[in-house]
């Protein structure tokens, strides 16, 4: 009976431990990558500017191409909004915020299912052989200890994911035109 008590009086103190380190971990994350692709701003901000050509190029559709996608009636400006359901990549929204032609993209992303959301962005900036795409996401984690623990993962789980849309936005915009 000591042994039993002796173990959970332990767990008991791990989780407190784990609990008390949580609120010492970073509260937000930022994840951000970039790539120089060579071509105009105009073609590359026509890829990402226009939330119905994202499937054309972004990681999570091509993973699941049955992904189910819901558009508001226009797709381009601040206020438009694709929302999405898939078994393997999960349900969410994207609505763009702030657009500036030709420049850059801000949205808010929302994911119900786990009660988050997170602010994100595309912008170009001149390169010497076209343009530089900076994809940048981030997010605050809360109070939740949970959450806290989670944002020590989240640049490893979403970084891939931004590296390999990037890629394939750069394969598509550098394309030669049909």
């Amino acid at each position: 009976m000591k042994t039993l008590l002796r173990i959970g009086l332990g767990l008991v103190v791990l989780v407190l431990a784990l609990v008390a380190v949580a609120f010492l971990l970073p509260r937000t994350y930022r994840v951000e990558r970039s790539t120089v692709i060579n071509a105009s701003p105009a073609v590359v901000f026509a890829q990402f500017g226009d939330l119905r050509a994202w499937k054309n190029w972004g990681a999570w559709q091509e993973r699941d191409p049955g992904m189910k996608m819901t558009f508001s009636e226009k797709t381009t400006g601040v206020g438009a909004w694709s929302a999405w359901e898939s078994k393997s990549e999960g349900n969410g929204k994207m609505t763009f915020t702030a657009v500036e032609p030709a420049k850059s993209v801000t949205y808010r992303l929302e994911f119900p299912d786990m009660g988050m959301g997170s602010e994100g962005s595309m912008a170009l900036q001149p390169a010497d052989k076209g343009v530089k795409v900076i994809w940048v996401d981030a997010g605050d984690l809360g109070m939740n200890p949970m959450g806290r623990w989670f944002g020590l993962f989240v640049d490893r789980m979403i970084g891939p994911d931004f590296e390999k849309g990037l890629s394939n936005l750069k394969r598509l915009a550098e394309a030669p035109p049909k």
